[in-house]
């Protein structure tokens, strides 16, 4: 699966932030068409580049309602991505808000299995 949504990018510096726009692949955490606003990378080289780099951030907006998070960058490759943890934290939080579904909602949709519900008398069984 290829799914990709826009996402709203900051890297933090001591005295300044720079703000950016990309798009996170949800099935694999890759960041990628970063664009920067009013900051041009070519000639200030990238955010992370800098001396007094601290940290990047994410937000993954819908109707209003944000979810943020920790991206990670590659000093190396200069890629931006999310960890499989905090991919699944997004996933989580992302349905609990924009959808009204809870961490728990979830679980039990999944434990429910193919036919909604558990088999008769009760129990589920696991072969």
């Amino acid at each position: 699966m290829d799914l990709k949504v826009p996402i709203t990018i900051t890297d933090e510096l001591t005295d300044e932030v720079i703000a950016s726009t990309g798009l996170l692949n949800l099935a694999s955490g890759a960041i990628v068409g970063i664009v920067y606003t009013d900051y041009d990378p070519d000639a200030q080289g990238l955010p992370f580049e800098n001396e007094d780099y601290e940290f990047t951030s994410g937000m993954l907006s819908n109707a209003g309602k944000d979810v943020e998070f920790k991206i990670e960058v590659n000093r190396v490759t200069g890629e931006y991505s999310v960890s499989a943890s905090e991919l699944l934290e997004i996933k989580v939080r992302a349905a609990a808000l924009f959808a009204g579904v809870s961490g728990k909602d979830l679980a039990a949709q999944a434990g429910a299995g193919s036919a909604g519900g558990p088999p008769p008398g009760g129990r589920n069984r696991y072969h």
